[in-house]
């Protein structure tokens, strides 16, 4: 069976230890977790944001993966905390763009980390700049709303999530619902209210435990079944 093709927008990279110039990246681990699954890694060059839509059109499946802080900018704040950091404008604009067409045409998507925030701001949210208590280098206990997509994809209502991230959603978006939370409260799933497709944001990252523990894996194995079904149509 062809694997399905599943998008991954790029990370920009100052330095690489293998290559002499600035370099634009994917982490390993996510990567192999997709191809684990049965999907085709395909790596997105972040350009031209009002071209997204046109470019993704060959793709079965999104995957929108962790990185560096938005911009405070994207989410109508005006002032930035000292801690923000990585920020960069175009890769901003291509992932808000890939996040909105993913929503507008029901294009399979799995949202990580970043990739919950990036949803989220997308739809009109707001995000803590730096929360009181970091979530980094943590493995959290998440519990998970009955019969949301995360659940049904995971197969249960708790699991645990490697979690690495100091900011987190404030404000949910209008047409978003948290399906997710820690014990502090911290939204670490979410999902449209009236989704057109296959999509779910963690804010945890399930390639870190995924080789290891079929809940997370489960993640990338629904993301590339829903993609399969996207191609037939």
């Amino acid at each position: 069976m062809t694997r399905p093709l599943i998008a991954v927008p790029c990370r920009f990279a100052a330095t690489t230890s293998a290559l002499r110039y600035a370099a634009e990246v994917t982490a390993r681990a996510l990567a192999e977790a997709v191809y684990a699954a049965g999907g085709e890694p395909f790596m997105m060059h972040p350009a031209e944001p009002a071209g997204a839509a046109s470019r993704l059109a060959r793709a079965d499946g999104l995957l929108l993966p962790g990185g560096g802080d938005l911009a405070p900018s994207t989410y109508g704040a005006d002032t930035v905390h000292d801690r923000v950091y990585d920020v960069d404008a175009t890769q901003d604009a291509f992932d808000l763009a890939c996040a909105r067409h993913a929503l507008a045409v029901g294009l399979p998507t799995l949202a990580v980390c970043r990739g919950l925030q990036v949803v989220n701001v997308a739809l009109g949210g707001t995000l803590t700049q730096d929360m009181p208590v970091h979530h980094r280098h943590v493995l959290h206990r998440v519990t998970l709303t009955p019969d949301s997509t995360i659940a049904r994809a995971t197969g249960t209502t708790e699991l645990d999530a490697s979690c690495y991230h100091h900011q987190s959603v404030d404000r949910l978006a209008p047409g978003l619902r948290s399906t997710g939370t820690t014990p502090d409260g911290t939204v670490e799933s979410l999902e449209p209210t009236s989704p057109t497709g296959w999509f779910t944001a963690v804010q945890w990252h399930p390639e870190d435990t995924a080789r290891t523990d079929p809940t997370q894996h489960s993640l990338f194995t629904t993301l590339t079944e829903a993609a399969h079904r996207h191609a037939r149509r």
